[in-house]
């Protein structure tokens, strides 16, 4: 008799925790839970993304910061020397309105072989 009755308790809590389990799954599943678990989902992501945004702009400050560093381009300015401003690419002078397939010039003689001509 001892035996029936155990086995008959391990049955009925075994069908209650897998009638739990299912349910609990099935309310998992209704479309209002999809569409909220997406959102949440969602919004995550979000947050992540702008994390790493702003994780990549203070790395490009950084970086920046070292690399005027390292050219010397924060350094302090002697006030007894005059102020020489270095350009990239010195301006050209205004080219005459030709046909708009013309190439502008560089203002430089350059002697390099890979350079388009």
């Amino acid at each position: 008799m001892f035996r029936r009755t155990f086995w008959f308790t391990v049955g009925a809590a075994a069908g209650v925790w897998a009638t739990t389990k299912v349910n609990r799954k099935l309310r998992q599943l209704t479309p209002e839970s999809l569409a909220a678990r997406a959102a949440d989902k969602a919004i995550e992501s979000g947050h992540k993304l702008k994390d790493f945004a702003l994780d990549v702009r203070v790395g490009m400050v950084r970086r920046e910061a070292e690399l005027g560093e390292a050219l010397g381009l924060e350094a302090p300015v002697d006030p007894e020397l005059p102020v020489r401003r270095h350009f990239a690419v010195e301006a050209a002078e205004p080219a005459p309105a030709v046909e708009a397939t013309a190439h502008r010039k560089p203002p430089y003689n350059s002697y390099n072989r890979n350079e388009d001509h």
